[in-house]
């Protein structure tokens, strides 16, 4: 797929676009923490033929600001809406997958006339969780960083199409192939997730929503029955044989899905 690179610039921080172009409603596409707009690739393939599909590097993610001083969620959501405003997006479709989902959901509840639906995909509104922070330092330090080839990279994250869509997040150095974020401002990216809960924001979303899990999903239960019963009219999917990153797992599962979904919207 032929995407044009597409530039914002909000407050100073630069924000990196894939723009896929396309006829029909505007599709934007926000990836999770420590990820990238590349893992979206193979869904907006199958979308462009029908949508708009715009993928934002969200800010310290990926080519786009790497040291933004405000990494908080409504930092996030003015990204998007800056997006939408300055390449004239009428009305998108937000598509998040994990904390992705989290700056969709925020920007549906904020800017409700900006958003035509929401698809929060293994995202879902959550309680405080104070651990989230260091559990997701430890993890981003167990990263054999700097890489010694990509195809080290691609197994360490588990091979195949998760594998290949991680990997694709890293960059070449002298030394081996490393990150395009910095890991402090990540954890720091979940500071404020964990601390503050976002289920009122979620009562407050009034745009049509899909909900996709995975079947091995990192969200509770029981977070997922609470929801569903604080909003009932969302529509709630759970794909079987994937994990959290089922974007990159089954993307022609979650492109059906998605076009189902934006068939029934008004």
């Amino acid at each position: 797929m032929e995407w044009s690179e597409r530039v914002v610039v909000r407050d100073g921080v630069r924000l990196v676009c894939r723009d896929g172009g396309g006829p029909g409603p505007a599709v934007v596409l926000l990836h999770g923490l420590a990820g990238h707009a590349g893992e979206w690739d193979a869904l907006a393939e199958r979308l462009s033929g029908r949508h708009r599909v715009v993928a934002v590097d969200q800010r310290g993610h990926g080519a786009s600001e790497r040291h933004p001083g405000d990494v908080s969620g409504a930092a996030f959501v003015a990204d998007v809406v800056a997006v939408a405003a300055r390449l004239g997006l009428d009305r998108p479709v937000l598509v998040g997958q994990s904390l992705g989902g989290h700056t969709a959901l925020l920007t549906a509840a904020a800017h409700p006339a900006l958003v035509r639906a929401l698809v929060l995909v293994e995202a879902a509104p959550r309680d405080t969780d104070p651990r989230a922070p260091a559990t997701v330092g430890a993890w981003l330090d167990s990263w054999p960083v700097p890489f010694p080839s990509r195809a080290a990279a691609v197994s360490f994250f588990g091979g195949g199409p998760v594998g290949e869509g991680w990997a694709a997040g890293l960059e070449r150095h002298e030394d081996g192939w490393r990150p395009r974020f910095d890991r402090d401002v990540m954890v720091a990216a979940l500071t404020e997730t964990a601390r503050r809960s976002s289920l009122p924001a979620w009562r407050r979303v009034g745009c049509p929503t899909l909900a996709v899990f995975a079947r091995s999903s990192l969200i509770p239960g029981p977070d997922i029955d609470a929801m569903l019963t604080a909003r009932p009219p969302a529509v709630a999917v759970s794909v079987p044989g994937t994990g959290h990153d089922l974007h990159l797992e089954r993307p022609e599962v979650l492109h059906e899905l998605l076009e189902g979904f934006l068939a029934g919207l008004v």
